[in-house]
């Protein structure tokens, strides 16, 4: 299988809304996999397809030992809560902050085999499934914060990036978390 490179802060694409899919095949299914292999070789617990450089509307997601979702034209249609706590993202790796997220979200999504389906997520996986819905919409964490935190993180990020150049980046596996 393929492993996909990661757009990092900066890459134009992380900026895009990404578009809706209008057929489910096996492009689509192949794609699917190998963001989740990214994913896991990371260590992240999200990816959106803009992060791997596509401006497909697909996300997976999946947090510790539950079932993986697929997010594919994914629409939250019911929150519930506010809930406010750490995040980080593979594309701005080493950078987290505090963000204020529903506690609860039903999202609607399609699946590999082209039906819609609800999945009512609460805690760390809602977390998750917004983050990577933000993403599709391109929007990053670091727009949920104060203009201050933001400041000072992107701040951070160039420091972090001194030497560095471009904005994609091999995925290797992750050393272990914080």
């Amino acid at each position: 299988m393929t492993q996909l490179k990661l757009h990092l802060l900066g890459s134009p694409v992380l900026r895009e809304r990404c578009e809706e899919v209008h057929a489910i095949d096996d492009g689509i299914r192949k794609l699917v996999d190998e963001m989740y292999q990214t994913m896991h070789t990371a260590k992240g617990v999200g990816l959106a397809a803009n992060q791997v450089g596509l401006t497909h509307r697909i996300a997976v997601v999946q947090v510790a030992d539950e079932e993986p979702i697929t997010l594919i034209n994914p629409a939250i249609v019911e929150r519930e809560g506010k809930v406010r706590d750490e995040e980080g993202c593979l594309s701005i790796p080493e950078i987290y902050a505090d963000v204020e997220r529903s506690q609860r979200v039903v999202v609607e999504t399609t699946t590999l085999e082209g039906a819609r389906e609800r999945h009512d997520v609460s805690d760390y996986l809602a977390r998750a499934v917004q983050h990577e819905i933000d993403h599709l919409d391109g929007i990053l964490f670091l727009d949920r914060l104060s203009p201050l935190k933001r400041k000072m993180l992107l701040k951070k990020w160039k420091k972090l990036r001194k030497g560095e150049t471009g904005y994609i980046k091999d995925v290797m596996p992750a050393r272990s978390s914080r």
